[in-house]
């Protein structure tokens, strides 16, 4: 790793026992070569439902919102999490698209996303809990109003998600 790199590896539990994936240049010279493989997460087991509410987000005042419901009970980590056998704090969430035809496609993607186990993880919370936690893509949680990155969203945000999902091979 180059000195400006963490040596610390807090994903799968394959990759604290040194078994992450194969070096980028044999990823490289196998894309290369034709050998594809799908990319799966370590998010625990979950459930993903949506619904059409007949309301407009602030940045789409011509579309219904979809609100994206997650669901995550709580439960014992296996060997693909950072603590296996221990306990773990599940996760009720949802996350709201404008119900357009972007909306819908980012839907898509973001169902795709999930049954890849991509979009959670478990991690440890400042109070040293084991809980489920969002991974790497950002997900508006409020349909209108709040602050901070979490708040609803807009035209940028559905295009920075969609970027964020083809960088992990969601397309």
């Amino acid at each position: 790793m180059g000195s400006n790199q963490s040596t610390e590896k807090l994903h799968c539990n394959r990759y604290l026992n040194g078994q992450g994936p194969p070096p980028f240049v044999q990823q490289a010279n196998e894309a290369v070569n034709g050998v594809y493989s799908v990319q799966n997460g370590c998010q625990p087991q979950g459930e993903m439902t949506w619904e059409i509410l007949h309301r407009v987000l602030p940045a789409f005042p011509n579309s219904n919102t979809l609100q994206v419901n997650f669901t995550f009970t709580d439960g014992v980590q296996t060997e693909k999490h950072p603590h296996p056998g221990q306990p773990y704090t599940g996760l009720q969430i949802s996350i709201f698209l404008p119900d357009n035809h972007d909306g819908r496609k980012l839907l898509k993607l973001v169902e795709k996303a999930f049954e890849r186990k991509l979009l959670f993880t478990i991690s440890t919370n400042k109070d040293g809990k084991d809980v489920v936690t969002t991974k790497i893509i950002p997900l508006k949680t409020q349909p209108d109003g709040g602050s901070g990155h979490l708040v609803y969203p807009d035209p940028v945000d559905l295009k920075n998600v969609r970027k964020l999902l083809n960088d992990i091979g969601i397309e």
